[in-house]
């Protein structure tokens, strides 16, 4: 039978008609008046006829790419319509010349590879909602439908989606890519360059599989061919490709074009059937998506390209339409597939757009109806200050506060004094002077007849507040200690042996008790601090996660303080709130918080910095090294120890790793005792030692019975050693800036000048850029912004989770969309705080369902 061909598509297209209108859109300054009914019916009406006059893939993959299958003129802003009229008039102009293209199917033998005519497309079923077991959803089935309740989805495919957290048709639509490959630029064969990605439609003249010995995976081969000329395409490790294509089919390859024995060949290429379907993997942007093994990038596009047929219309818009409007935000559907299968850059950039503000402006509406909900809950603890002996504390400081310290107490001081509970965070850089506005609020309360709980996130860094606020409170009083060895007695400051310390003072008629219970204590001693603070016989409570426990009673807790509390996660958080009747919060953070969490991690919490170190406090002198100058490093810590100083090395891990190239504490002890500094006295401190274990190492370095404390990250916060001053970093690329300054701060705190060298075998670029940068740099707030800037949210406070929700498409460092999603949610919760109103009931719906899952700080534990 005798093929009919389309011999003129632009006739076939009407792309005069086209032309013109997008003319006079133009002339009319795109006011979207050139149609009656507006631009987005017109272009829709021709796309859609152009679609089925003219089967040319280069006009299937413009009309998607462009958008104009789905047009959303309307709704864009001016500058926008007039760059999506050019780009539509810039790619009708170029569809003048297209080569013919067989209209029907013809079951004619396959050609010769010397005919090089073009064989007839198979027919494509098509575009819909097919997924894994054709038709994506069945009646009654929406987007909370279990995959596993759809036809095609196996145990063993739902096992592995499981793996990327994929359970319900929802997830898919919202499993966005990481990437998009830009497979656009379509050319013959015979003009391929070399090098480029780019895509080429042909036939298929020859497929072969490659078998090679025993034991190795074969490849396939293809040869494809058009008018211009044939390419050669392999697939490695890929037999079943000469099985998938089929000769004298027209298929569509895109990737990058290299050279092999002198003649152009695809290497792995991503390939599709050229016919009536859309685009997937071919021709377009192409998604490229988390994978897990056993998973492809290939096979999850196509799962979400079906779900995205399927299911996506039944995305409901939830942002108030004034707002999305008067925003220029695309719609939601139209956004989510644009997300995963975008037709242009800009239509990309726009998705992005409106799904980043959703993911801020819903956290946003998050934290600020959890402040609310505190602020306007069930009222708190009023605490009057007691001025006699509030004074007698400060002036028994063996110092005089700062004025950042001043404000910052002024600023508690005024929470304390309120019903309404207080919910503050205190950040400033190490030794600015936090331990001693906690103690002053703990004061107050203790005056006002009420108990604290002081919770840190590790046993070192409790036992250091307990140490700290005993010493500064027995400046101004008397000590008296219990679980202390006759031997302590009378002493000013009591060792990490004793855990009950009391102290009067001037115009305080009761001794303050001070109590230090950690989950290391021996049972009995543990217990006596349980049963003394459950009678109200403590006031103040200093411990770890111990203080959470269920065996630990609080008898009128009005003050709960929680350092590093970046370390807790929301529960923890709240579960030490329950110990007392809506309990004032005191947070603190060594960590400076960069602008953009303050206003999503910490946004529900009132914020206070200290700005100013305390006279005295000098500049570290930093160093980075590479690892071929250790023996430098060492012979520095040698001299400053002969000068009677003490330092610090810290290493990455515990134990050495099978899986990371890095030294090891434990081992790197051992070597350096034998061979490095033989005739020095070294200590070893790690978190895994049993709480005695460390006590004893810390008080011998702190006595100055060793000369070099060997440890691990366990010294980041909480260790002062005023005769320390040498911090040496081993393995630095595997620490965060923010984690870097943190173990500078602990040198520099004595009258000597201090060091920090940093030591890294082979950092990557970005590694090497951070530990460049806090060479450079020593303001702690600098580094946290820059911190994050290269980091971002997942790593900023170490390995585990950021404690920020997940975030797809929101990206912390486009500050002017975070501000713009917290003004838009400030003003809404100041109109409809509840979100009760009927044009707000979809949000109210969306925020709770998208916080249902996530938590806010779920942060290392």
């Amino acid at each position: 039978m005798a093929q009919e061909t389309l011999q003129d598509p632009a006739e076939a297209m009407k792309l005069d008609q086209l032309r013109k209108v997008l003319a006079l859109e133009r002339s009319k300054g795109f006011s979207d008046g050139a149609v009656v009914g507006g631009l987005d019916g017109f272009v829709k009406r021709w796309a859609q006829e152009a679609h089925r006059a003219v089967p040319h893939p280069m006009v299937r993959s413009g009309l998607s790419r462009m958008g104009m299958l789905e047009p959303q003129y309307e709704a864009m802003a001016p500058q926008e319509r007039a760059g999506w009229v050019e780009r539509v008039l810039a790619w009708s102009n170029g569809l003048g010349t297209l080569p013919p293209v067989e209209a029907k199917p013809d079951a004619t033998p396959a050609p010769s590879p010397t005919s090089r005519k073009a064989a007839p497309p198979r027919k494509a079923p098509r575009p819909s909602q097919s997924g894994p077991g054709g038709q994506f959803l069945a009646a009654g089935q929406g987007l909370e439908t279990p995959l596993g309740q759809i036809r095609g989805f196996t145990p063993a495919l739902l096992k592995l989606l499981e793996r990327l957290g994929i359970t319900i048709v929802r997830d898919l639509l919202f499993h966005f890519p990481r990437r998009h490959i830009d497979f656009t630029n379509t050319q013959p064969i015979g003009s391929l360059e070399i090098g480029k990605e780019q895509t080429a439609v042909g036939t298929v003249w020859e497929v072969k599989e490659l078998r090679f010995a025993r034991g190795r995976r074969g490849s396939a081969e293809a040869v494809i061919g058009d008018d211009s000329g044939n390419v050669r395409a392999i697939w490695f490790n890929g037999p079943h490709m000469a099985r998938v294509l089929k000769r004298g089919s027209q298929v569509a390859l895109s990737g990058r074009v290299g050279i092999f024995k002198g003649r152009k060949v695809f290497q792995n290429p991503e390939y599709e059937e050229a016919g009536n379907q859309e685009s997937v993997h071919t021709a377009r942007l192409v998604p490229v998506y988390p994978k897990t093994e056993g998973l492809t990038s290939r096979r999850i596009r196509g799962i979400v390209k079906g779900a995205l047929d399927g299911a996506s219309h039944l995305l409901a818009e939830f942002l108030p339409s004034e707002q999305r409007r008067r925003l220029g935000m695309a719609e939601l559907p139209w956004a989510v597939r644009e997300a995963h299968f975008p037709s242009s850059d800009e239509d990309k950039d726009r998705s992005r757009r409106r799904l980043a503000y959703d993911e801020l402006f819903l956290i946003q509406l998050g934290v600020l109806a959890r402040k609310r909900a505190w602020k306007e809950g069930m009222p708190g603890h009023p605490l009057r200050v007691d001025a006699p002996m509030f004074d007698a504390f400060l002036g028994s400081l063996p110092f005089t506060l700062t004025g950042a310290q001043k404000r910052v107490l002024d600023e508690v001081l005024t929470d304390l004094g309120k019903s309404i509970p207080m919910s503050r965070l205190i950040q400033g850089e190490v030794g600015s002077g936090k331990t001693v506005i906690a103690l002053a609020a703990m004061l107050v309360a203790v005056a006002n007849g009420q108990q604290t709980a002081f919770m840190a996130p590790t046993e070192v860094l409790a036992e250091q507040h307990f140490r700290t606020i005993s010493t500064l409170l027995g400046g101004g009083g008397r000590p008296h200690y219990r679980g202390a060895s006759p031997m302590l007695e009378g002493m000013p400051v009591p060792s990490e042996a004793a855990e009950i310390a009391s102290f009067t003072l001037d115009g305080h008629t009761k001794p303050i008790t001070v109590g230090l219970l950690t989950g290391s204590m021996p049972r009995k001693r543990k217990q006596e601090v349980q049963e003394m603070t459950a009678r109200g016989e403590i006031d103040v409570v200093v411990g770890t996660h111990a203080l959470i426990q269920k065996e630990a009673v609080f008898v009128n807790l009005a003050l709960a303080i929680v350092d590093e509390q970046h370390r807790f996660g929301v529960m923890q958080r709240s579960e030490l709130r329950q110990k007392g009747y809506n309990p004032h919060l005191l947070a603190m953070t060594a960590t400076p918080i960069p602008r953009t969490l303050s206003l999503t991690l910490y946004g529900d919490l009132d914020i206070s910095t200290i700005g100013e170190l305390p006279p005295g406090r000098q500049e570290i002198r930093t160093k980075w090294l590479d690892a071929s100058e250790r023996g430098r490093a060492y012979g520095f810590v040698a001299r400053e120890v002969a000068e009677r100083r003490q330092a610090f090395i810290v290493y990455p891990l515990v134990e050495e790793s099978e899986n990371l190239d890095v030294a090891a504490a434990t081992e790197e002890y051992e070597r350096l005792s034998r061979d490095i500094f033989p005739d020095l006295r070294l200590g070893l401190l790690h978190g895994r030692m049993k709480a005695s274990e460390k006590e004893s190492v810390m008080r011998a370095f702190r006595e100055r019975e060793t000369d070099v404390l060997i440890t691990t990250a366990v010294v980041e916060v909480g260790i002062d050693i005023p005769n320390a001053t040498v911090m040496l970093v081993e393995g630095a690329d595997r620490f965060g800036l923010a984690q870097l300054h943190q173990f500078r701060g602990r040198v520099g705190r004595g009258e000597h000048p201090s060091y920090c060298i940093l030591i890294a075998e082979a950092p990557s670029p970005e590694a090497g850029e951070r530990l460049g940068v806090v060479e450079r740099t020593h303001d702690g707030f600098v580094l946290a912004e820059e911190d994050l800037r290269l980091r971002g949210p997942g790593e900023f406070f170490g390995t585990r989770q950021s404690g920020l929700p997940d975030l797809r498409m929101a990206r912390l460092s486009d500050v002017p969309l975070l501000e713009l999603a917290r003004a838009e949610a400030t003003a809404l919760f100041e109109q409809d705080p509840g979100l009760e109103k009927p044009e707000h009931h979809a949000l109210a719906q969306e925020v709770a369902r998208w916080w249902e899952h996530r938590t806010l700080l779920v942060g290392e534990a």
